[in-house]
């Protein structure tokens, strides 16, 4: 959960920044076992997936990761879409992993990366960074028509 400051948004000199919409990015890491020919496992419970589950785990190498919490949530008819000339706050949170969220074709205007809104924001990143358990947020005005793509720039993997 990350909550906005009661009084709203506001830059380093303590400006109000307005905002039209909210979207909120979910990234999570998933670890699914696979068996010996290496397709996906499936099982009758969590509590029978749980041993094969946890040492995936302690790998610390995900299956996918994905945001929304499936592959495709955040694109087709579910993406994110924005006008020119509207200026979109993006919450995004990692509960295990750090990640470096990057929007293709714009930036940061104004990013919180820790999400402490008492904290003035930083400005104009490309990419910016958000520890795992944590959430952070940007502020982006749309200022030319396009796709933008919203990523984890940790492009390797």
């Amino acid at each position: 959960i990350m909550v906005l400051p009661r009084d709203g948004l506001k830059d380093a000199t303590g400006k109000p920044l307005h905002y039209d919409k909210v979207f909120y990015v979910g990234e999570s890491d998933l670890y699914i076992p696979r068996d010996e020919k290496g397709a996906y496992k499936t099982y009758d419970s969590l509590g029978e997936a749980y041993a094969d589950t946890v040492q995936v785990m302690r790998g610390l190498i995900p299956t996918h990761v994905v945001f929304g919490g499936k592959v495709g949530a955040l694109t087709g008819d579910n993406a994110m879409t924005a006008k020119v000339g509207e200026t979109v706050l993006v919450v995004h949170s990692q509960a295990n992993r750090d990640t470096r969220p990057h929007l293709i074709g714009g930036h940061g205007d104004y990013v919180w990366q820790f999400g402490k809104f008492n904290n003035p924001p930083l400005r104009d990143l490309e990419t910016w960074f958000i520890p795992g358990g944590s959430a952070g947020a940007a502020l982006y005005a749309f200022r030319q028509p396009g796709i933008y793509a919203y990523v984890n720039h940790n492009l390797i993997e």
